[in-house]
């Protein structure tokens, strides 16, 4: 058996058990959750005047970004979210703007209708099954954000938005993964420095 199909079998059986954790959890603790972590982000994470931050729209048992969303969009930031154009290409961005309709977008996720202006965030909020403590992120396998990272040419700060609960260990992590900048739970932030990241 070669390393990379071992590697494939440990991140799937991960995502098994990290989906299986995170279900776990109580629809009150994910409620109160979702509050404390958008309380630590907008006191944790730097956005400056003008700046576009990427979040996602929460499906299954996600971490739910709506308190964030709210508040981000309450205090003047800029808001975007994902759209999936296709298997294999990377992910674009559509600014939601206040009183916009939502549409599905892929995934079960929503976002901006076509025609909302597309944009290349500076802050992109993550969702994963799983961390570990060098910022190695666990997503779902098809590998939208690593595609979309790689070819957005300025400096993106990475947040990975998840339970404290979806730590784990040791993360295998392959050459296309890209670490985070830092991890914002309902127990507060984490931040990686970049020698710390694999």
């Amino acid at each position: 058996m070669s390393d990379t199909t071992d590697l494939f079998r440990a991140k799937s059986d991960m995502r098994d058990a990290a989906h299986q954790k995170r279900a776990a959890l109580s629809p009150s603790f994910r409620a109160e959750a979702a509050l404390a972590a958008a309380e630590t982000f907008t006191a944790s994470v730097p956005i400056k005047s003008g700046q576009i931050v990427s979040l996602y729209w929460a499906i299954r048992d996600e971490l739910s970004t709506e308190p964030l969303l709210v508040q981000l969009m309450d205090e003047g930031h800029q808001v975007c979210l994902p759209v999936v154009l296709g298997r294999d290409q990377p992910l674009e961005f559509r600014l939601w703007e206040a009183g916009q309709p939502l549409a599905p977008s892929g995934f079960g996720t929503l976002a901006p209708q076509a025609g909302a202006p597309v944009v290349v965030p500076d802050v992109m909020v993550l969702p994963m099954l799983g961390f570990d403590a060098n910022g190695n992120r666990l997503g779902y396998g098809a590998g939208f954000y690593d595609r979309t990272i790689d070819q957005i040419e300025k400096p993106v700060i990475l947040v990975g938005y998840a339970f404290s609960a979806q730590e784990v260990d040791v993360m295998p992590a392959e050459p296309h993964d890209k670490p985070l900048d830092m991890v914002v739970s309902e127990a507060g932030v984490r931040r990686f420095l970049p020698q710390e990241k694999n």
